[in-house]
Formats: structure tokens, sequence, C-alpha cells
């Protein structure tokens, strides 16, 4: 895990999101409504939304916004109907990108995601083409600085929780959890006042690719910055190495 410090990626994205508070709340605004129709406004009886609750407090949404994002998608017979897209493709240097989205329109969104990958001198697959070199994770990342405990006593409580994984970093710890088993772990440390600098299903690269030159380097990122500023685009993963996302 060393020289992947996925913690210093988060920061960055805080950073970032700060200036785009908008597009992060919209992107939470959206799971919470997919949540909401799919098992309803009740978070005690519903284990996802409860996991979007946590994803928008560790992005500094705000209670009130969160509420009303739940009894407008509970309320709203009219709500939009999103649909769940996935885009798997290439970007420069033979790295590895997936796009998950959530749409009204899937042309439009495949549209705008195959323009961002064409303008950045990648190419969209075909379902499958990348995703096998990614594994579907739970990942917890908790900041140095705003839990101070014993690394081996939390070590314990992590995997005591169902964890399959943990590790330092110098700024961080990392807990991985199997995708069915992560909001077990998640609401275990929630109820231990462990605070979560992020706590998602994400997708973790198996292996990473370095890009050689600079020219690469600016247009991997330019393709991540289109996917971006796409209002339907929820969630990027790559491989890529050292590229601020």
């Amino acid at each position: 895990m060393s020289g992947h410090s996925k913690f210093s990626n988060i920061k960055h994205k805080k950073e970032k999101n700060d200036a785009k508070r908008g597009k992060i709340f919209t992107v939470i605004g959206r799971e919470i409504a997919v949540a909401v129709k799919e098992g309803g406004a009740d978070p005690a009886a519903n284990s996802k939304l409860r996991d979007v609750i946590a994803k928008a407090k560790a992005n500094n949404m705000p209670n009130d916004t969160i509420e009303r994002g739940i009894k407008k998608a509970a309320g709203d017979v009219d709500a939009v109907n999103y649909v769940s897209c996935v885009y798997e493709g290439y970007g420069p240097g033979g790295t590895a990108i997936i796009v998950e989205t959530l749409t009204d329109n899937k042309n439009r969104t495949a549209a705008n995601v195959r323009n961002a990958f064409t303008k950045g001198g990648g190419n969209v697959g075909t379902t499958g083409c990348v995703s096998y070199m990614f594994d579907k994770k739970g990942q917890i990342l908790v900041d140095k600085e705003e839990y101070d405990t014993d690394p081996d006593e939390f070590m314990m409580l992590a995997l005591d929780a169902g964890a399959e994984d943990f590790s330092e970093e110098e700024d961080s710890y990392e807990i991985i959890t199997s995708p069915d088993d992560f909001s077990v772990v998640r609401e275990e440390l929630e109820k231990a006042g462990v605070p979560m600098a992020q706590a998602e299903v994400t997708m973790i690269p198996q292996n990473y690719v370095s890009l050689a030159s600079e020219e690469d380097k600016k247009s991997f990122e330019k393709i991540l910055d289109l996917l971006d500023d796409e209002d339907d685009v929820q969630n990027v993963y790559h491989n890529a190495e050292d590229i601020d996302e």
C-alpha cells in the first residue's frame, strides 16, 4: 500500500470539493433518492440509506439537507427515476477507468462519458474490459489527527467488527471489508466513536500504472476533470499512479 496514500487523495478531494460542494451534494442527493426508493425512508430499516447518510456526514453535508433529501425522495411520487449505468474504458498509457453514473437519460450520459474519454485520448470499452483489474471492497479511512488511539487496539476493534484487513499509514488508518460486511463494520466503528474521513464501498485497483510522460498525465487529468463536471457521474475509479483526483 506504500506509495498510494489513499488519505492524501481524500484530503485533495475534500479541498477540491470545498470549491465544488454543490456537485458533491448533488451526487449524494441522488444516492439518497435511490436508497429511499429501494429500501424506504427509515434509516433504521434501510442499511443502504444508513451508509449514504454516513457518506454525507463525512462530506460535511448538513443534517437538515440530508433530512430534506430523504423526505423529498419519500414523498415525491413524481421524483426523477434514476438508472444506474457503469462505463469501463482505457485512458492514456493503458490505464483503466471505471465510471459509475445515475441518470434519467442514458443516451445523454453515454455520449458525455464517451466524449470525456475521447478528449483525453482514451476510449470506452465493453462491460468487463477493465473491472477485473479491480476488487470491490468496503473502505474506511481514519485521519490520525482526528483519532488518537493505540494502533493495535484499533486493529483488534476493526477485525472483531468483521474487517478483512487493517493497515497503518503515516497519516491515517485504512480498514478494508467485504462489500457485504461493510455496513456492519462501519456501524460498529461508529458506535465506538471512530471519526471516519471516508466510508464507502469502492473499487480498489489490484495494481497501479505509472504514466511516464507529462502529456499522458495531462490527458488523463483532462478525462477526470470532464467526468467530474458531468452531473450524472457519481464515482470514478482508476489505477493511475500519482494522479490528483
